[in-house]
């Protein structure tokens, strides 16, 4: 009979990136050791930022066969879904929120796998493990964000929470070229595109999509410039470290596209994407000049052109705007799972997501109804 053991990596480092890829990370450009690598050895997260690297890996008989993304968390930034007001009420109530354990791809919006593994049974044990160490450690509770919807069907049998929200994806319908994908919106939706592309073409210099070895260091350092004028505006403070952005470009420019608009020969506006077996993720922008439609232009108009050129299944430009839904985006469901310690507020929560998840049914149903194609209108 098999033996199944789940421990914790403090680092992952500790795991060798042919083990942690060889269990289904390389599905997704997020959870690769290549990506949390370059997170762990830049410093955008570990000691004094918040996240604790408290990796899983499950063990079938000694040898590697799942992994989970976790982080022991003192705050609930950088997660894309939202559980602020959870805290509060916790330590209202005389509870400790945080610490809490976190499964998830730090900063990263985007649905993939978090119960890393080819088999069921220890998908469901990595699940069940990060109740357990949650309940043996003290701590409020365990989170597992933008999961899979495979994976939010083990919820139940482990005893945490689901959660439903919503993101807007483009979806490539077997599309040629960009006008073929504009053909099949409503006329106003279309004309409404054509003029927004002309006026952001007409900044007053060039756009250029860059990949791999097309990438230079320079290039990075004006990103970075982007970046952080950004997340100052954003968050207060840049989540990723410059060093950050020389990890990728060392282990992994091949997976990023990087669109850039340039005036005068210098980069004054950017759009950062990293690319799966059968998506573009948009991820970040910014920019030190102010011009009409720009932003649309290199995160949207320019990701759905890259998608279709390269037969990508969709695009994904990351959390929450409505705005996408007139730019040819259409509503998608996200999970999230949730383990409470406490039984009176894992109560309360339960009763929350109920009602959270008939709004959220109800607004996806009608932005789908009222999406941008030629069965309905909305206002951009």
């Amino acid at each position: 009979m098999s033996e199944m053991t789940v421990s914790v990596l403090p680092a992952i480092s500790a795991l060798p990136a042919a083990e942690w890829d060889g269990c289904g990370a390389a599905a997704n450009p997020f959870t690769t050791h290549r990506f949390l690598s370059a997170l762990e050895a830049s410093g955008s997260v570990g000691e004094g930022t918040g996240w604790y690297p408290s990796h899983l890996v499950a063990r079938v008989d000694g040898r590697v066969a799942g992994v989970a993304p976790c982080y022991l968390k003192t705050h609930s930034q950088g997660e894309y879904i939202f559980d602020h007001a959870w805290a509060q009420a916790y330590e209202r109530a005389g509870g400790r929120y945080y610490p809490k354990l976190q499964c998830a791809v730090p900063f990263t919006p985007v649905t993939g796998p978090r119960l890393i593994a080819p088999e069921a049974p220890v998908r469901l044990a990595l699940l069940q493990a990060m109740a357990q160490i949650a309940r043996q450690s003290g701590l409020s509770g365990a989170h597992v964000t933008f999961c899979t919807e495979a994976e939010a069907e083990l919820a139940e049998p482990a005893g945490f929470l689901s959660r439903a929200s919503e993101q807007f994806h483009w979806l490539n319908q077997g599309y040629g070229t960009f006008e073929d994908f504009l053909a099949q919106l409503s006329s106003r939706k279309r004309k409404a595109i054509r003029k927004e592309r002309e006026r952001a073409q007409g900044f007053g210099g060039t756009i250029r999509s860059l990949r791999g070895d097309e990438i230079e260091p320079a290039h990075w350092d004006a990103f970075w410039g982007f970046y952080q004028d950004t997340g100052g505006r954003k968050w207060g403070r840049p989540y990723l470290t410059r060093a950050f952005f020389d990890r990728l470009h060392e282990t992994m420019r091949d997976d990023c596209l990087l669109v850039l608009a340039e005036r005068d020969g210098r980069p004054i506006a950017g759009a950062l994407n990293l690319i799966g077996p059968d998506a573009l993720y948009g991820r970040y922008w910014g920019a030190v000049e102010d011009h009409p439609f720009l932003h649309f232009e290199l995160c949207y108009h320019r990701a759905i052109d890259w998608a279709i050129a390269h037969g990508l299944a969709r695009v994904e430009a990351g959390a929450q705007g409505e705005h996408k839904l007139a730019r040819g985006y259409l509503p998608t469901r996200t999970h999230s799972l949730h383990w409470v310690r406490d039984q009176g507020f894992h109560d309360a929560i339960a009763d929350f997501l109920h009602r959270e998840r008939q709004a959220v049914d109800a607004e996806m149903g009608y932005l789908a109804e009222l999406g941008p194609f030629r069965r309905g209108e909305i206002s951009p």
